[in-house]
């Protein structure tokens, strides 16, 4: 259960684009000579001892932003990358306006029903943010407005809308949303939809929530001051007495989260690390009641419930069944595991992602061969079929209808080459209705392009899936520019999906790939394992191994190839740059996670304790050398690197903003060549970065232009 892992959120938007101006050079490829000084952050030594060993940090005073000195730096950074890249400005334009032209402005998303209403939201000609709206009955009725983010974010130069929930009784909606750019640090309201006016009642500081059954008790997750989400409280919304504490989770390795059943008869209160999680259960329609622990918590073992009017199905993950196995459960005595049932075996080359339980049949998205799939499996689990799809490259998900007694639930299809397709399945007849397919106004044909899936091989010999996309007719004589991108931590795995920007790239002759390494979970648990703690390395060899597959197979070459990561990925390329800056002509880390070892250290920030599952704990010899011998920070040489930007938000919770910070000025004082080194932190955002979705590409053209400026 990873809440609020140094997660890269933000769809990856990142590319670049070649451009030769009547033969010229582009004049940010100027030695920095011709440019005013770069900034040049003082030293102040700041000394550590470590297992007996002394360890000096000439940059520590860079995390303090309530210093002026600190934000004066970073203000001298964000100008001298504005003089660096002035000469791009026309450029930037022109891909803003490229990008833009392949967004329908004026757009809706499906539909969806829940309890008596369609809800949906669009978009408008010209205005940043969603409108959420809803429809009474029919979709022919009139329509109901109940969020206009763009009114709500007026006056603010940052705004997150970050969710709402609806009451059972339709008359109310909880919604979720920051000023910050924070993703953990929420305020809470609530609307009366009859009226359009919020009510009193506020929380800050929210990370989950959820309305009981009786339509005016809210049930909500706080953060601590390091933002871990620890504390369960309790509201009725319409009373002003001071929220309730119901449950606070004591263990620093352990997050809570509030959740409801699709039967909406119980609430779940989750409680998880990397390895262990417990679940306790409240009916719903008695939010005064106690929550009673499901299973106790045991180490090593992971599990998630899903509740059916027969039963219970569990999930369950431990050392025996890496990869998940379901089980069935009585309603009552569910805790003699004597009783439960095997109702999905473990299988390992296939992992289960996540089910969703309907009346009639239970959904199944799993993974097997770096590929999702999806089946369906009826109550008696004696029948099951697999949805086919027809690529052998692509990204899936799939969708949760709120309707416990839906037939039919939805999932998203899409691949490097192909815009992202909404369908509806009904897993009692066998049909599949197309709902919508993203459409690229400025026009798009699939068939212009090739996607290939290769495997690179590793140090170690595993072979590493990678896929790539590029225009048909590319030849392979080793000169086409490349950008390669992937994440590799925390099991998350970087989909080979469809980024319409990613073609301002492609369509100017450059090779987009995506790397599919350990410390994802393309290939089930164990690739996750094998990319974390003491294996961490393999993600780095991982990433290199399928640069250099695209270097040997004639793809690209040191010279055209450009990288980029962001959040721990930027963790990706920071290492990969240190090991081999001679593979590298560009290198893009987005609010990158390089300062492993002192924010590994310091139990105060955000994600630190409960991030030692993750990445080991460095109070722990063995842990803090091997993580020392990585640390992006901590292994900066007197080297020639590659042209490098990097990027912040000084409100980020995920990754402070002093990480890139001190990066860049270590790696001033320090590298030895004349290369590129540009720092650009948003003053006023956090991890996402811009809010809004031109906003967002404003920064994306900015991240083209300078790769642009980079590769000859």
């Amino acid at each position: 259960m990873r809440y609020f892992a140094r997660i890269f959120t933000i769809v990856i938007l990142f590319s670049s684009v070649i451009l030769a101006q009547n033969g010229e050079e582009n004049p940010m490829l100027k030695s920095q000579r011709d440019y005013p000084a770069p900034p040049s952050a003082k030293k102040i030594p700041t000394v550590f001892t470590e297992f007996g060993k002394t360890r000096v940090d000439d940059y520590y005073w860079l995390r303090d932003k309530s210093n002026p000195e600190v934000i004066d730096y970073l203000n001298k950074e964000n100008a001298y990358a504005e003089t660096v890249m002035e000469s791009t400005k026309d450029l930037q334009e022109t891909l803003y306006e490229e990008m833009k032209g392949r967004i329908k402005e004026e757009d809706q998303g499906v539909p969806v029903y829940e309890n008596g209403y369609w809800y949906y939201y669009r978009t408008e000609t010209g205005k940043q943010y969603p409108i959420y709206c809803r429809k009474q009955g029919t979709l022919e009725t009139p329509e109901e407005i109940l969020f206009d983010v763009n009114k709500m974010a007026e006056g603010h130069a940052t705004f997150l809308f970050t969710g709402y929930q609806v009451s059972d009784n339709n008359r109310y909606a909880l919604y979720s949303s920051n000023t910050t750019g924070s993703y953990a640090e929420d305020d809470l309201r609530v609307r009366d939809l009859t009226t359009g006016e919020d009510l009193p009642f506020l929380a800050t500081g929210v990370q989950s929530y959820q309305w009981a059954g009786d339509d005016r008790t809210v049930f909500f997750v706080i953060g601590s001051e390091s933002l871990r989400p620890y504390l369960l409280k309790r509201a009725d919304v319409f009373k002003n007495d001071p929220p309730a504490d119901v449950y606070e989770e004591k263990d620093e390795l352990f997050n809570l989260y509030i959740s409801r059943t699709l039967t909406k008869e119980y609430l779940v209160l989750g409680s998880g690390s990397f390895t262990s999680s417990e679940s306790r259960i409240l009916k719903s329609d008695d939010p005064y009641g106690e929550f009673k622990v499901f299973i106790p918590r045991e180490k090593d073992v992971e599990y998630s419930i899903d509740h059916h009017p027969s039963g219970w199905f569990i999930t369950v993950k431990d050392d025996n069944s890496k990869n998940s196995k379901v089980y069935r459960a009585p309603l009552q005595g569910y805790e003699d595991k004597s009783k439960w049932q095997e109702f999905i075996p473990h299988d390992p080359k296939v992992k289960i992602e996540y089910i969703a339980v309907y009346q009639k049949f239970v959904a199944v998205q799993e993974r097997s061969e770096g590929l999702r799939r999806i089946r369906t499996i009826s109550l008696d689990g004696a029948k099951s079929g697999f949805l086919t799809f027809p690529e052998e490259v692509y990204a899936l998900s799939m969708g949760v209808s709120p309707e416990f007694t839906s037939d039919a639930f939805r999932y998203s299809y899409t691949s490097l080459n192909r815009p992202y397709t909404t369908y509806e399945y009904n897993a009692i007849t066998g049909e599949t209705k197309k709902l919508k397919e993203q459409e690229i106004p400025s026009g798009f044909n699939p068939d212009d392009y090739t996607v290939e899936r290769m495997w690179a091989t590793a140090p170690d010999g595993k072979k590493v899936p990678m896929a790539i996309v590029y225009k048909k007719g590319l030849k392979k004589d080793g000169n086409n520019p490349t950008l390669l991108y992937s994440y590799g931590s925390y099991g998350a795995s970087t989909e080979a999906g469809f980024n319409s920007n990613v073609f301002s790239l492609v369509n100017r002759g450059y090779i987009y790939g995506i790397a599919q390494i350990r410390g994802g979970s393309e290939l089930g648990e164990e690739w996750y394992d094998d990319g974390k703690l003491l294996n961490k390395k393999n993600t780095f060899t991982d990433f290199i191994a399928c640069a250099e597959h695209l270097v040997k197979n004639g793809y690209t070459n040191p010279q055209k190839l450009a990288i980029m990561g962001g959040s721990a990925g930027g963790l990706l390329v920071g290492a990969c740059m240190n090991m081999r800056p001679d593979l590298f002509r560009v290198v893009l880390g987005i609010v990158p996670f390089v300062d492993v070892i002192n924010t590994m250290l310091d139990e105060s920030l955000p994600l630190t304790t409960q991030e030692w599952e993750q990445w080991g704990n460095p109070n722990e010899k063995e842990y803090y050398d091997y993580m020392i011998s990585y640390s992006p920070y901590d292994n900066i040489k007197a080297v020639n690197y590659p042209n490098i930007l990097l990027t912040g938000g000084l409100n980020d919770s995920q990754v402070g903003f002093h990480e890139p910070a001190k990066f860049a000025a270590k790696l001033r004082a320090t590298k030895t060549d004349d290369n590129l080194l540009i720092l650009k932190i948003n003053m006023e955002s956090g991890h996402g970065g811009a809010s809004g979705r031109f906003a967002r590409l404003k920064e994306v053209a900015f991240q083209y232009a300078f790769i642009l400026g980079s590769i000859k």
